[in-house]
């Protein structure tokens, strides 16, 4: 392509494809598209976003399609590959200068510069990091952020590469340009404070942006790092200080302290040992702010979850902790296991659980407010999955217990204290210790296995708990929230049996207000649900509980409450077993509207059918009332043609087995569903349970679609260990129960493979006895044996 008459057409055909017009787009867009191949074209489109006199939207246009150029075209080996030279001109050119003056495309040309480097640096483009380094020490502001800006895509991209030569050259680089970007980050630190103490904001703002990048840039993710520069910490406390919340500086501050805190928890989380120097500074450092009055103003939530992240992994490292026998032991291990010890002092210790208690475990106003508007939402979103790493109660309360059980001795005396001071009804009308109540008993709860030895929990039960639970003013509902969550965390570490009617009086006293109990059925393990439990003892509250649960269950609306409560029924149902009958009417009309409902929610659906599997065992031959929905939901759960059987199909084998077991007849519609046999046998991958536990209620002959491949998968000796083990499965309950159909087949067999049946028969027994290794369960291991020692009076014995 002629680069002085090509760039006047493809400059007239970019401009054409940032046309609202799509008749005039359309045509552009595919003339663009026909010189993708076409040597030269990339040039023109780099002179052209070079052009800052041009249109920023052609610009941006031309951007885009280089970027997109470079993962289509780049690669040697890539079909119309660009050539070597224009490469090289290529690459000189996007480093000519950093002077790109719009932002969005400054950023375009920093990822499709960081694009390149990941295929050419630093064989191909060994002046890249070189000349970026020099752009960043020039005094141009414009030309110093726009190379700090690449300077960070490219090693991010480069850090970002996973084979080991790859690694190991970023890791040479890294320890050339470290130094340098540490600095870097150093000088622009003391200028941002330089200028934000002399209130000049909007210096103070460039110098932060440079300051974020540079760090982003020195940062690398560890895998070139050793540690950040030792005043750290003192800047950023300073530039705390004197930074408003309202300054057009607070945000790019917070990002950058908690870039800064990022740093640390990777360097600690990917080289424990190398960060064991930084132990002492980071533990001073996380403690003093988040636990003592100097960070009072200075700090914010994100900040504080840091923190205490930091606090925690430190503590519960593995490799900070000596070995069981200490002459076993790493030094670095001793030496790290030493600086905690020195740190965690008994005073150290006593105000960080006190104040995790006191301070961080307070429901705040929002909190209370969102509570009393909507308990669901509230108790669901208390127990997210990895909210701890975020948020900050969920994290508070995992700190507590990483602290509590690593020092226990130390602590329990003091939250046994806070218990005591706590003894006996608090006023309704003090709010500061009707709040200090809950976090206590928020703390007592979290700690119960680590307080077994220490709290008779049942005597506290009978004289304390039972009584705050009957206080009925509404100001105390908190309270009574909080005590039937703590009874629940308590249930399965330490509660007499005599005790459990009286529990289920006041649990269905508290289910007329399901406000009260959303924390205990998310949080808890259900009373009927552990080794204590007696069913002669439930079996008076039975049929009132169970009324509540399915009214619960109707009224919830969050899909991780209707689980829980799901998981409730199923329990009581499995434990009581064929008493429940009397009882189940109302949930198994809802059933099929709740699984309508939940079309788009997997995850319930699988609740729904450990349900359905309860039912069905208890029911009994009853269940067949339900085959109209039953079927139809085994038969979906257990089609792999079907997108929801990646989360229902081990429920749903399940289910079938259940329904089979407990079914009065084999029907036409059971036989049906078999139809979805073949493709989960077929699927290798797949571990087929089903296989073997339907075979002994429906029989040899319902197999013989599929015995052929199985036949012929234990002759050619089928390499999966799993799979070869359902067909030895298969063949042995074949040869069990219809030893003639297994002539039969056997017959069939040999003709196809044009083998003597003798001969053949041979070749499955040595193949059956050289792989019984593969099958690891007793059960079925017994089946095999019986299957080939039911050989032994053929007339075959020769081959034994």
């Amino acid at each position: 392509m002629d680069m002085d008459s090509a760039s006047s057409v493809v400059l007239q055909a970019l401009t054409q494809a940032t046309s609202q017009d799509t008749a005039v787009l359309k045509p552009a867009e595919e003339q663009l598209r026909q010189w993708e191949t076409q040597p030269g074209f990339y040039s023109v489109l780099l002179n052209i976003f070079n052009n800052h006199m041009l249109d920023v939207n052609v610009r941006w246009l031309a951007v885009l399609y280089f970027k997109n150029g470079i993962d289509r075209y780049w690669r040697r080996v890539a079909p119309h590959a660009l050539s070597e030279e224009e490469k090289m001109s290529l690459r000189a050119g996007l480093i000519t200068n950093f002077n790109e003056p719009v932002n969005q495309i400054a950023t375009q040309i920093a990822v499709l510069i960081a694009k390149v480097a990941r295929l050419d640096c630093p064989r191909q483009w060994p002046e890249l990091i070189p000349i970026l380094l020099e752009s960043v020490k020039g005094q141009d502001g414009l030309q110093q952020h726009r190379a700090l800006l690449t300077f960070y895509h490219v090693t991010k991209t480069l850090a970002s590469k996973r084979l080991a030569q790859d690694k190991r050259l970023f890791q040479d680089l890294a320890s050339g340009i470290y130094s340098f970007a540490c600095s870097l980050w150093s000088h622009h630190t003391d200028c941002f404070l330089q200028q934000i103490y002399a209130r000049d904001e909007a210096a103070a703002l460039s110098s932060l942006e440079r300051t974020l990048l540079s760090l982003k840039g020195s940062k690398t993710r560890t895998h070139g790092m050793l540690f950040l520069n030792d005043s750290v910490v003192w800047l950023l406390r300073a530039a705390g200080r004197q930074v408003g919340p309202d300054s057009t500086c607070r945000e790019k501050l917070e990002k950058t302290i908690i870039l800064y805190t990022k740093v640390l928890l990777d360097f600690l989380e990917y080289h424990p040992c190398a960060f064991i120097p930084l132990i002492q500074r980071s533990l001073e450092f996380a403690v003093s702010y988040v636990f003592t009055p100097a960070g009072e103003g200075v700090t914010f939530e994100r900040f504080i979850v840091q923190c205490m992240n930091l606090i925690k992994m430190i503590v519960k490292n593995d490799a900070y902790k000596p070995a069981k026998n200490i002459d076993d032991s790493k030094p670095e291990s001793l030496e790290a296991h030493r600086i905690k010890t020195a740190f965690f002092t008994h005073p150290t210790l006593t105000e960080i659980g006190r104040r995790l208690v006191s301070h961080y475990f307070l429901l705040t106003e929002e909190e209370l407010a969102m509570w009393e508007e909507d308990p669901e939402s509230f108790a669901v979103e208390e127990t997210g999955g990895d909210s701890w790493k975020y948020s900050l109660r969920p994290c508070t309360e995992v700190l507590f217990l990483d602290i509590f059980h690593n020092y226990s001795q130390t602590l329990t005396p003091v939250l046994l204290e806070m218990v005591q001071n706590l003894q006996g009804p608090t006023s309704v009308e003090d709010p500061v210790q009707l709040l200090m109540k809950d976090a206590v008993y928020n703390a007592v709860g979290l700690a119960a296995y680590e307080l077994f030895d220490n709290v008779d929990f049942d005597q506290w039960f009978k004289n304390q708990l039972l009584g705050e639970l009957q206080v009925s003013h509404h100001r105390y509902k908190l309270i009574r929230r909080r005590v039937i969550w703590l009874i629940g965390q308590w249930i399965s570490v330490k509660f007499k049996s005599d005790l459990r009617p009286l529990l289920y009086e006041v649990i269905l006293s508290l289910m007329q207000d399901p406000d009260l109990v959303f924390d205990f059925l998310l949080n808890s393990s259900p009373p009927v649900d552990d080794f204590e439990f007696r069913t002669e003892q439930f079996l008076p509250y039975l049929e009132s509980i169970f009324g509540l649960l399915f009214q619960l269950l109707q009224q919830v609306t969050e899909c991780d409450t209707k689980m829980q409560v799901l998981h409730v029924i199923s329990c009581v149902i499995e434990r009581v077993n064929i008493q429940i009958r009397p009882y189940v009417g109302c949930l198994v009309q809802y059933l099929p509207l709740l699984w309508k409902q939940s079309e788009e929610h997997n995850m319930l659906r699988c609740a729904i059918l450990t349900t359905l599997i309860h039912l069905v065992q208890g029911l009994g031959a009853e269940s067949k009332n339900l085959y109209p929905f039953l079927l139809p939901v085994i038969q979906l759960s257990t089609d792999v043609s079907q997108p929801p059987h990646v989360y229902l199909l081990e429920d749903g084998l399940e289910l079938w087995l259940v329904t089979l077991e407990n079914s009065p007849a084999i029907t036409p519609e059971l036989l049906r569903i078999f139809q979805n046999m073949s493709a989960l046998l077929g699927d290798e991958n797949l571990v087929v349970e089903i296989a073997l536990k339907v075979s002994p209620i429906l029989g040899a002959h319902m197999f013989q679609p599929l015995l052929p491949a199985v036949f012929r998968g234990i002759v050619d000796g089928e390499r999966y260990p799993v799979v070869m083990s359902t067909y030895l499965g298969i063949m042995g309950r074949v040869l069990l129960q219809n030893s003639s159909f297994f002539s039969s087949l056997l017959t069939q067999m040999a003709s196809e493979c044009n083998q003597e049946m003798d001969q053949l028969l041979g070749s499955v027994i040595e193949m059956w006895v050289d792989r019984m290794d593969n099958i690891t369960q007793p059960e079925r291991r017994k089946l095999s044996s019986l299957a080939l020692l039911s050989l032994l009076p053929s007339d075959n014995s020769r081959f034994f």
